[in-house]
């Protein structure tokens, strides 16, 4: 394949064109606020992102080069096609019950990171412990999706993969450290826009070659392989419904998401971005849909890509660049290229913050350096976008099996961070014996229950199971949901186990070592009280706690407070104090 000097100029244009976006939205923000809360305008952007640019943000994060690239892959592969890509309905669900049930309990209390409430009400070593798995899901899904562009790029314009890896990386790298959210959010805008314009620039382009069957025909006729709108096999029913709840219910609990939310003018904002991201994240998919289904309507024979066709020499990963490539002008190619670009980058640099400002505010400040200035939590900041940028570059180039380590560690965003986040906000009386012991059940069934990806065989094998070509035993059965549901009900009953047993007088309060029940005004919770602003949320949940045997077991177990939506946002509660 010849190097395409006009592609690599194309590349280059583009990414300079986003370095200029990300640094002007730097200077923005160092223009915007005060010096003392720096560190929290890069972290939500002085909670003054507006509905364009936060439904634009938002939109992004989730339409990255593993949705993009994963969708068309979906429907393009003969026996799965359409009815397996769930990408695109399952993360539209998750925006709109993020916006229904979770924007606006979080904004409106004043939360910095999706974090800040477990330490509030679970202490600050449960709040580590949930930093793990969320870091490892932003993480992976970084170096995943870094590993993807470099592939896309050598494909069209036959270059070092290692090259466009490092060179992509440092881009995102660069304007994230300098300007925060603020370049993030102002980047996803014109990344969005050249996703939406390069795609669909190269459909019509791709759908006209010779080589191309008529994808109407296709979709339900089998010409050159399996119809592209597949169907699900009865036996795979349950793989399907699990793999969906995994997309719909753990796409809520990303740092990612919430740094959207929180950074909202208002917790009405919060809900209506969501909403908006919804609409944006079908919109966005149907080029993606429409290029697997060319995909899966080509004569490959009658191509320049030649014979055996993509299935067959495993590349189905990479049918999106290659149907750019091989179906489109040379011209059109690039434009491709640079939406492609563009999606890897909107969803990296969101991941490469996400994971700094957890680590920064919920690790190194609420735990270590309570005191800690406001400079000193942007140099934190800065240091560890750098370090996390390098590790996803690093697992990206090294790594073998980079996507299996994002899908098991987002699988322990499912299974782990979602009902913790339930419990946390929506189930009255949870507490740190109760939260710990749901994070180690829930951890301890995703494990056992093998990854194929990683070649991990599973030790507890559910019914229906079955080995792989590789003798690797695949699961039928729902298990992760099994997972999810068992860390959710293992941290309610355990928690009203150990409420009962230290206020009942059957266990010695100095048995109590995590001060979760007894000691509600020791030193633990007094930490807690500096997670938000005191003019910005009244810590109610923070009141001693007295045995209640009246109570029905609907007011028990529901916490109404959570569902009463109390706006407490900056400028709703200056409006009330005139």
């Amino acid at each position: 394949m010849a190097f395409h000097v006009e592609g690599l100029v194309a590349i280059v244009v583009f990414y300079l064109a986003i370095l200029a976006v990300g640094i002007w939205a730097a200077w923005k923000t160092k223009n915007t606020g005060s010096e003392g809360d720096r560190s929290e305008a890069i972290i939500v952007g002085g909670r003054d992102i507006g509905l364009l640019v936060g439904g634009f943000t938002m939109t992004a994060t989730w339409v990255g080069g593993g949705y993009i690239n994963g969708t068309a892959e979906a429907v393009y592969v003969p026996g799965y096609g359409l009815a397996w890509a769930q990408a695109p309905i399952g993360y539209s669900l998750s925006l709109v019950l993020g916006g229904l049930f979770f924007a606006k309990p979080m904004r409106s209390k004043g939360y910095v990171t999706m974090l800040d409430p477990f330490q509030q009400l679970y202490g600050k070593r449960m709040g580590g412990l949930l930093f793990i798995p969320a870091l490892m899901g932003e993480m992976f899904w970084a170096a995943a999706i870094f590993s993807a562009l470099g592939a896309t790029i050598s494909v069209i314009i036959d270059i070092n993969v290692n090259i466009s890896v490092i060179i992509s990386a440092l881009i995102a790298t660069m304007y994230t450290l300098v300007g925060g959210l603020y370049s993030v959010a102002y980047t996803d805008v014109v990344q969005l826009f050249c996703i939406f314009l390069g795609l669909w620039i190269s459909v019509p382009f791709a759908m006209s070659h010779p080589a191309v069957t008529d994808i109407g025909l296709t979709a339900v006729h089998q010409v050159h392989q399996a119809p592209w709108l597949g169907s699900i096999n009865s036996l795979d029913i349950y793989t399907w419904l699990d793999n969906f709840l995994l997309l719909t219910l753990g796409g809520i609990p990303w740092q990612a998401y919430f740094q959207r939310v929180l950074s909202s003018s208002s917790a009405t904002y919060a809900q209506v971005l969501s909403f908006l991201a919804a609409f944006g994240c079908l919109v966005m998919a149907l080029p993606a849909v429409l290029i697997g289904a060319i995909g899966a309507s080509t004569a490959w024979n009658e191509t320049e890509y030649g014979i055996p066709d993509p299935m067959t020499k495993k590349e189905a990963d990479m049918i999106l660049p290659i149907v750019l490539q091989y179906l489109c002008p040379v011209y059109i190619s690039f434009f491709g290229l640079g939406a492609v670009s563009a999606a890897v980058m909107s969803s990296a640099d969101s991941s490469i913050l996400s994971a700094s400002s957890m680590f920064a505010r919920n690790i190194y400040q609420l735990s270590f350096r309570q005191n800690a200035s406001d400079r000193e939590i942007v140099w934190v900041m800065r240091i560890t976008v750098f370090l996390f940028g390098a590790s996803a570059t690093a697992m990206a180039l090294l790594a073998s099996s980079v996507y299996g380590l994002w899908y098991l560690s987002s699988d322990l965003v499912y299974i782990i961070i979602f009902p913790q986040l339930l419990c946390v906000l929506f189930i009255k009386g949870t507490n740190t014996y109760g939260a710990i012991a749901g994070y180690l059940f829930g951890l301890v069934l995703r494990i056992t229950g093998g990854e194929p990806y990683l070649y991990l065989q599973p030790l507890i094998y559910y019914p229906g199971c079955y080995p792989d070509e590789n003798n690797i035993y695949i699961q039928r059965f729902p298990f992760k949901t099994l997972a999810m549901l068992t860390s959710f009900f293992t941290n309610i009953i355990v928690s009203y186990l150990a409420k009962y047993l230290f206020e009942s007088g059957t266990l010695p309060p100095k048995l109590d070592f995590l001060d979760a029940v007894v000691a509600r005004y020791s030193r633990e919770h007094m930490d807690k009280a500096t997670l938000v602003k005191s003019d910005n949320i009244v810590l109610n949940e923070l009141a001693p706690v007295n045995p209640r045997h009246s109570l029905t077991l609907s007011s028990t177990f529901t916490n109404k407070e959570a569902f009463s939506y109390v706006d407490s946002s900056p400028e709703l509660s200056n409006t009330e104090d005139n």
